[in-house]
């Protein structure tokens, strides 16, 4: 079996149960912190520990409880920021010269290889990060639900299509590493979403617009669980 170039480390941070990630590259020792936010010094805490140079931040998206750490890391390190052009565009914040992606761009963190890909829908530059047979999702995919789409820039038809198309396109087997511990486990596979996760059963975008935005915040509580097709449309629901 061959040794993976990274390995990710989750560290749950803040009042609303927020994952950090940092992603290791083995090799060179580089390490890129996946939305840095509440608490920089167990961060920059963490990197030492584990003998990690943070030349990267990574931003799913630009909602306050996932960036309020930026500023406080920049003070530690001389970090390159991440994000997607739509989400810069949407935020409209004063960065010192972040680099900007399209979906589809690919980051060399020595020798790791993060794509990106363009998820919209919690908001309109959400961005996952694909790391060989990893993703780090942020609040576009959480295990056994999704993010919410009635914040600025939130737009369940967007969220919709977006779903659909990690579903139909990447790997059953892939490991996700959602942006907040909101579930009975912290990681899981997008096959085990696609059984389990509610928001994978709609074929129909006017039933999951309507589950999405009426139905799914009045019916659920945290820790989520599966929840099968079935169930669904036992609910009538489906």
């Amino acid at each position: 079996m061959t040794e993976s170039a990274f390995t990710v480390h989750a560290m749950e941070l803040g009042p609303m149960e927020n994952f950090v990630y940092l992603v290791e590259d083995v090799a060179s020792r580089r390490c890129a912190v996946v939305d840095p936010a509440w608490d920089v010094d167990k961060i920059v805490a963490r990197a030492r520990e584990l003998g990690l140079n943070v030349t990267d931040i990574l931003l799913t998206h630009s909602h306050h409880d996932h960036i309020n750490g930026i500023e406080g890391l920049l003070n530690h390190a001389s970090a390159e920021v991440h994000l997607l052009k739509p989400e810069y565009e949407f935020w409209r914040h004063e960065l010192d010269k972040p680099s900007l992606h399209h979906g589809g761009d690919e980051i060399s963190l020595g020798d790791t290889r993060i794509r990106i890909l363009h998820t919209p829908g919690h908001t309109p530059g959400s961005a996952c990060y694909q790391l060989g047979n990893e993703i780090i999702t942020g609040d576009t995919l959480f295990v056994f639900g999704c993010g919410r789409c009635d914040l600025s820039g939130g737009s369940p038809e967007d969220m919709f299509v977006t779903l659909k198309k990690m579903k139909d396109q990447l790997p059953h087997d892939m490991l996700i590493h959602p942006g907040h511990n909101y579930s009975v486990k912290q990681t899981s596979t997008l096959g085990e979403q696609i059984e389990g996760n509610p928001f994978m059963h709609y074929d129909d975008e006017d039933a999951f617009v309507h589950y999405r935005m009426h139905v799914h915040d009045r019916t659920r509580d945290e820790p989520y669980d599966a929840v099968s097709r079935q169930q669904l449309k036992i609910a009538n629901l489906l």
